[in-house]
């Protein structure tokens, strides 16, 4: 059914002290409803490696869900143009996870990675910080 819609996933990734405690928010929609909702802790992390952990987590679960024409949502001005070729990865952490990234947005049909102002991303945004939360209030 997915496979004629155009879905969309919105991302976010969040480090506190950058680097530091991190999560990531996912939200994928398709017309409008929200299909899946995600806020993880990924563990210390700095903030690109996040934001670049939150895209992979968000493009694997619309391939899970049988997308073929996907636009990536996300506020990381910097993910977005190494994505669309405009910035190099120069840092090495970043490189796996750009390569990883590349490979999977290959894996549907129509493709297209798109930044958005933080204050349209707030749904990702506030699960990324839920993810955070939900471990350093058990601690």
């Amino acid at each position: 059914m997915l496979k004629q819609m155009k879905v969309q996933v919105y991302t976010d990734g969040a480090s506190r002290n950058n680097p530091g405690q991190a999560g990531i928010g996912i939200v994928i929609k398709c017309q409008g409803k929200t299909l899946l909702q995600i806020g993880e802790y990924i563990g210390l992390a700095t903030n690109n490696i996040a934001e670049y952990t939150a895209a992979l987590r968000g493009l694997t679960e619309a391939v899970i869900l049988g997308a073929k024409d996907v636009e990536l949502y996300a506020d990381s001005e910097l993910m977005i143009k190494q994505i669309k070729g405009e910035y190099r990865v120069k840092n090495e952490g970043l490189q796996p996870l750009f390569c990883q990234l590349m490979a999977l947005s290959r894996k549907f049909t129509h493709f297209k990675a798109i930044h958005i102002p933080r204050n349209n991303n707030r749904e990702a945004d506030d699960l990324a910080n839920l993810g955070i939360d939900s471990i350093i209030s058990n601690k």
